[in-house]
């Protein structure tokens, strides 16, 4: 019998894992559209694996913690790869936001967690993640149209890196401020 750790959803998740590295690779190579390739397939299986488990029932405690803590693991490292990349107009401080919200939330996660609280990701959290993933995307589509300096197409990239990174410090905020209560205790 194979254990339910090694379920289709699971092993889903986990093959997000070797995608990341790929993606990571064709990124410090310039080789744009190989990383969005990789980068499309990995999320694709990211739906998967969770209708998946919705579907078949195949859910498990794993793959709740997995899920969430690959897809950090490979849109925060793109980020940190594309910040060496001038043309990406990420700054070092955009990423340590970033970074500084996801560790910061995790973390709270957990022990909110280990006090009976539920702390699941919210409306502006499932919406910081969104706003990742396309800002990822774009990025990796703006490089492979060799840094385009069509004014346009820049705009949009600022206007998405800001947009995201708002997104991103309100929604830990939004976190903390949830929280506020049970810290006080």
């Amino acid at each position: 019998m194979v254990s339910p750790l090694w379920n289709v959803p699971n092993l889903l998740t986990l093959s997000r894992l070797p995608l990341s590295a790929l993606i990571f690779v064709a990124i410090q190579l310039d080789y744009w559209w190989w990383a969005l390739g990789f980068f499309v397939v990995a999320s694709l299986t990211d739906w998967l694996d969770g209708w998946w488990a919705r579907r078949y029932d195949q859910g498990t405690p794993f793959g709740r913690a997995a899920d969430p803590l690959i897809d950090k693991v490979m849109i925060l490292g793109g980020f940190v790869f594309l910040m060496t990349k001038p043309e990406s107009r990420l700054s070092a401080w955009m990423v340590a936001a970033m970074l500084a919200r996801e560790f910061l939330i995790t973390g709270l996660r957990g022990y909110m967690e280990s006090l009976g609280v539920k702390f699941g990701a919210d409306w502006f959290g499932k919406l910081k993640m969104f706003l990742q993933c396309i800002l990822f995307g774009y990025l990796l589509f703006f490089l492979g149209i060799a840094g385009s300096d069509i004014e346009f197409l820049v705009g949009i990239q600022i206007v998405l890196i800001y947009v995201t990174i708002l997104a991103t410090i309100g929604s830990g905020v939004q976190y903390l401020v949830r929280s506020w209560p049970h810290l006080q205790k």
